[in-house]
């Protein structure tokens, strides 16, 4: 008698909504495929309104191993125009919640599934996870020196009664330099706005977590890895998997110029200088950045999104020097791969 096949397993993977987290998780997922033939993995991607072209066009060009389902966009309507996208990402994910148990109920029934992963603002599908026995992890797509501030940030939350602004001391982060309050990032600058009451909420349920990957490597962040690998009571575990990056090439007349430059820079004299896709600085921020690149005497290849602020038409210095080259944004994705950074 034949003995009954063994179903491949299956992983589901609930991103925030939109593209930002989703183009980390779809590379984690590649590689995770790639490495291992007999795994499936399913995407479930809440939303709040109708699937944007740049997503479906990201997951329709994966491999077969990867599918995809949108779940019933749901109603914001009730959220004041100036709701932080904090707020509006962990809504929406948890008015997804039954739409997500749905989906899961039909991957358990048909599948061999055993884990899920959320990102940062995921945690609240833990319980629904719990119920069908999923393991639920966290992708950390930011960096580990990050994660280790939200680790501290529930005890921080205690100790602490003024805004993190008005602190004399800076404050300290396990396996990192002590940062001012003020310099802290935007979402934990004022406790009384719901952005830090949700992100307060996530970091809470971190630990409840069966192990947590951070798009991170330990040759960049050292003190961060080795303090969030620590074993601690109550800390799952972490792992750093990056660093995970959309390798998509531009055009070969949009590369020629980086090529070219980066040809003439001794191999890994290069350093780059990205803020992702949501790092935005203001024209004068621009601006001293520019300026203390360029004393730096450093070799170094920037990456620019047009300012935050209101200036019209703002033009950026390009700096003529054989040391630097700047160029936008759009065209910066796949530099990290060339030698000589």
């Amino acid at each position: 008698m034949a003995e009954p096949q063994t179903q491949p397993t299956h992983v589901a993977i609930l991103p925030s909504p939109g593209m930002g987290h989703l183009i980390p998780l779809v590379e984690l997922a590649k590689r995770i495929v790639s490495q291992h033939n007999d795994l499936f993995i399913t995407f479930i991607v809440p939303t709040d309104g109708s699937p944007s072209k740049a997503q479906k066009l990201v997951l329709e060009s994966l491999p077969t191993t990867i599918s995809s389902t949108f779940l019933p966009p749901v109603d914001l309507s009730d959220l004041p125009e100036d709701t932080k996208i904090e707020t509006v990402i962990s809504i929406t994910v948890a008015r997804s919640l039954p739409s997500v148990r749905d989906v899961l109920k039909s991957l358990v029934e048909s599948t061999r599934l055993v884990a899920l992963v959320v990102d940062l603002f995921g945690t609240d599908a833990f319980d629904v996870a719990r119920e069908f026995s999923i393991s639920p992890y966290i992708f950390f797509p930011s960096t580990a020196m990050t994660l280790s501030l939200f680790f501290r940030l529930p005890k921080l939350d205690e100790t602490v009664s003024c805004e993190y602004s008005e602190l004399e001391e800076p404050v300290e982060i396990p396996g990192c330099i002590p940062v001012h309050g003020k310099e802290l990032l935007d979402p934990v600058q004022d406790r009384k706005n719901d952005a830090y009451k949700w992100l307060l909420h996530h970091t809470k349920r971190y630990r409840l977590a069966d192990g947590i990957m951070v798009n991170s490597f330990v040759d960049m962040e050292g003190g961060a890895s080795k303090a969030l690998q620590e074993e601690e009571p109550g800390k799952p575990p972490v792992y750093p998997v990056g660093p995970l990056v959309n390798m998509g090439s531009s055009s070969k007349a949009e590369e020629a110029e980086c090529l070219r430059w980066l040809g003439e820079q001794p191999p890994g004299s290069v350093l780059y200088v990205s803020f992702g896709s949501g790092g935005t600085l203001s024209y004068n921020q621009i601006n001293e950045l520019a300026l203390g690149l360029e004393m730096s005497q450093q070799r170094f290849l920037w990456v620019v999104r047009s300012p935050n602020d209101s200036v019209a038409n703002a033009t950026f210095l390009v700096c003529k020097a054989k040391k630097t080259l700047v160029i936008s944004y759009q065209k910066g994705s796949w530099i990290g791969r060339k030698g000589g950074v």
